[in-house]
């Protein structure tokens, strides 16, 4: 009988020793032990109930985040925010599929806006894929040659990276066409009938002053 009474039943368990406090009681007058105005101090904004004051606010006045300098470079207005996905995901897919950004938007791998899609080599495939993508990993693209899959980087990528389309090219060629042709012009002005016929009138008048 005394072991069954020492036993933890439903109707006799008790929280830890100092698990739970007591509550604070606000605004219950002065016999309440905080006060009469229960530690919030005499009326104003932080006195009133749901009255709170933003991180920084300093009442109206320029605060000190605006009145520091600031000097330097930042690269948070300039950084690529990219969808990673390893290669632990690509397994849901069955061998031969090419993943792309539509196929992984569908299969909820990839959320949201970003600037483009990195393949990370974190896991082991198991079969073969086609996957394309603006990223990959150099431990990722032997995982999933070794599958037996391939991976293409996308056109956009390609051109940015230094690769000149063949539209390039003729634009290109046409330029500099067009600037040969402007260089051939200036040198035929520079070298005009009027120049020589005033170096041919100095070289007479030196002529005459030497006799």
């Amino acid at each position: 009988m005394e072991r069954e009474s020492e036993m933890m039943r439903l109707h006799n368990l008790r929280p830890r020793p100092g698990a739970r406090h007591c509550v604070k009681r606000l605004g219950c007058g002065e016999s309440s032990g905080h006060g009469k105005t229960s530690g919030k101090g005499h009326k104003g904004q932080k006195a009133r109930s749901g009255g709170s004051i933003r991180l920084g606010f300093e009442g109206g006045q320029m605060p000190l985040i605006r009145r520091l300098p600031k000097r330097g470079f930042n690269n948070a207005a300039f950084h690529k925010h990219y969808a990673i996905v390893n290669i632990d995901d690509l397994n849901a897919f069955e061998a031969g599929v090419v993943i792309n950004e539509q196929v992984l938007r569908e299969s909820n791998l990839v959320r949201g806006h970003f600037a483009g899609i990195k393949i990370l080599g974190d896991g082991e495939l198991k079969h073969g894929l086609t996957v394309e993508a603006d990223k990959v990993s150099a431990m990722a693209r032997e995982k999933i040659e070794k599958a037996g899959g391939t991976i293409t980087l996308r056109q956009g990528r390609a051109r940015k990276s230094g690769a000149i389309g063949e539209r390039d090219q003729a634009e290109i060629s046409a330029g500099e066409a067009s600037t040969e042709r402007v260089s051939k012009a200036r040198g035929k002005k520079r070298s005009s009938p009027k120049s020589s016929a005033k170096t041919k009138s100095r070289g007479k008048k030196k002529a005459s002053r030497e006799s």
